[in-house]
């Protein structure tokens, strides 16, 4: 399995992406963790959401401790980019636009990430918008991953959506968590703060920018 974990976390780390090598290692590693401690307290397979895929480099990260857990990792993403990735931001790039229509369409590339990584076992590609999916959702997550959009109504949307989900015990990841605002947006940061100053979760892991907590609590509904 080493062998294969390896081969991997090289492919992620070769994929198209924004994510920084170690962190995208504790992304790995905190998935692994959540798995296996799922594994440990229930028969099934775990279940792992990422919202916010992009062109697959956090799916293979999160991919490769799907299959090293025996879990689900269900990715999330409309496809059509964040309100930065539009033409005039700074994260645009232009060739992933559909000729055909004018928009972003990130699909097709994270199609052949997951495919070039042997995934497709185990990560099942959810293409929507993330609150709508949420409420829709009914099974609760033993890990969840927030990448998606940065501005303030999107982040927050994701985070009311789906933290609740969050099963007793499980992790919820967020990146881009940037304690000084010289460093970044301010909206990943929020989340945490409400999180940590909620009572129902406490701080598990943090690599750079991204921050794992650990659920206490299930909120009451």
């Amino acid at each position: 399995m080493t062998g294969r974990v390896d081969e991997l976390l090289a492919l992620a780390r070769s994929t198209r992406g924004f994510m920084p090598d170690e962190e995208g290692a504790a992304l790995y590693e905190a998935a692994r963790r959540a798995g296996a401690a799922a594994a440990a307290r229930r028969d099934g397979a775990p279940v792992f959401v990422e919202i916010g895929a992009w062109c697959g480099k956090s799916t293979i990260y999160l991919g490769a401790a799907a299959e090293a857990a025996g879990a689900v990792l269900f990715s999330v993403d409309h496809h059509r980019g964040s309100e930065e990735n539009q033409p005039g931001w700074e994260h645009h790039e232009p060739d992933l636009v559909d000729p055909a229509d004018g928009r972003i369409d990130t699909l097709p590339h994270w199609r052949r990430s997951v495919s070039a990584a042997s995934l497709e076992g185990v990560v099942v590609g959810v293409v929507g918008d993330s609150p709508t999916i949420a409420s829709c959702w009914r099974t609760p997550l033993d890990f969840c991953f927030i990448d998606g959009g940065h501005g303030e109504e999107p982040a927050w949307a994701d985070y009311r959506g789906w933290a609740p989900l969050v099963a007793e015990g499980g992790l919820l990841a967020i990146h881009d968590v940037f304690p000084d605002p010289a460093d970044g947006g301010r909206p990943p940061y929020e989340l945490w703060c409400d999180a940590t100053g909620s009572g129902d979760w406490e701080e598990d892991a943090a690599c750079g920018s991204l921050r794992v907590l650990r659920r206490l609590r299930r909120t009451a509904e």
